[in-house]
């Protein structure tokens, strides 16, 4: 069995799953310091209900392409390429706000989930509500991001995706254990930007998924439809991706080893078009540099100029 397709939705579910465990270990130091221990099962409740709330979103989806997949109707085909293509463009813009979000407001996470669950105490009864509230809100957003990460990436098969995201919560899980309930440092900061970089690369290589998608989805129409082929280019082995960059199929098929893993990671394909390779690169370049800047990876490699330039 291949276990290369779980790869992505490990990474993604794992820096995912420790953001929200950061969330969860917040809340508990907040309450034992507090003395309102007592109000600990309604954050492991507030934990299932989002980690329940995320496995509907996700069946619902997959039900939806499913049925589109099983129906004879002339353009189900056609509308499923699409709709894969819309949920690969959400899962695109969602994971990269929060990537570049988190690296911005984590050093301020600490003071929020503090500030709102001394909101919440101060509510008397109703803190149990808002403490459940804060912990679902925290674990379902992190794991819809992860179920419409795996829609938009995975249509032929649930199995290992699962099993890697599965194995990701349950590694994010141990890590909050060790930080907060054994007291083990974690470097935090090390963590999210190493994940960082792979939840780039994973992005972009559904980048170029998204235009596959966008190009059968049109292609389909032509041949439904012709007045849509104006729509495609001519004489082209695509319709809208452009002249092919590459076809490596004899020499690094993407569907053997090591293929496979480069693009389950990377987003590597063994037959790449002229639009693909550019938007892949712009989306590097673009949300990769804001990302990088957030770092202050610029500003640290100007200062070392700088530096060098002085001595």
């Amino acid at each position: 069995m291949d276990f290369s397709a779980a790869l992505p939705t490990f990474l993604v579910t794992l820096r995912e799953g420790f953001e929200a465990a950061l969330v969860v270990g917040i809340v508990g130091a907040c309450l034992k310091k507090a003395q309102q221990t007592r109000l600990y099962p309604w954050v492991f409740g507030g934990v299932l209900a989002g980690i329940a709330a995320s496995v509907l979103v996700g069946l619902g989806l997959g039900g939806i392409l499913q049925r589109l997949a099983a129906s004879n109707a002339l353009y189900a085909p056609v509308f499923k390429e699409f709709l894969e293509a819309g949920f690969g463009i959400f899962a695109i813009a969602m994971l990269s706000w929060m990537l570049i979000w988190m690296t911005q407001q984590a050093k301020f996470l600490k003071t929020e989930v503090e500030g709102a669950i001394a909101q919440a105490l101060e509510k008397g009864q109703g803190a149990a509500w808002g403490v459940f509230a804060l912990i679902f809100i925290a674990v379902a957003r992190e794991g819809f991001e992860t179920v419409v990460f795996i829609v938009a990436k995975f249509q032929d098969g649930w199995l290992l995706p699962s099993i890697g995201a599965i194995a990701g919560l349950t590694l994010a899980t141990g890590m909050g254990v060790l930080l907060f309930v054994l007291g083990i440092k974690i470097n935090i900061r090390l963590f999210f930007q190493v994940m960082g970089i792979f939840l780039l690369l994973i992005v972009g290589g559904l980048v170029v998924g998204v235009l596959k998608h966008l190009d059968g989805a049109i292609a389909l129409l032509a041949q439904l439809n012709p007045q849509y082929a104006k729509f495609c280019l001519p004489n082209s082995p695509s319709c809208i991706l452009g002249s092919q960059v590459w076809n490596l199929a004899q020499i690094l098929p993407d569907k053997e080893f090591p293929g496979i893993v480069l693009k389950a990671l990377f987003g590597y394909r063994q037959q790449l078009f002229l639009v693909q390779a550019i938007a892949y690169l712009g989306f590097l370049m673009g949300v990769g540099g804001v990302y990088l800047q957030s770092l202050g990876v610029f500003s640290r490699l100007g200062n070392l100029k700088r530096s060098e330039a002085s001595q």
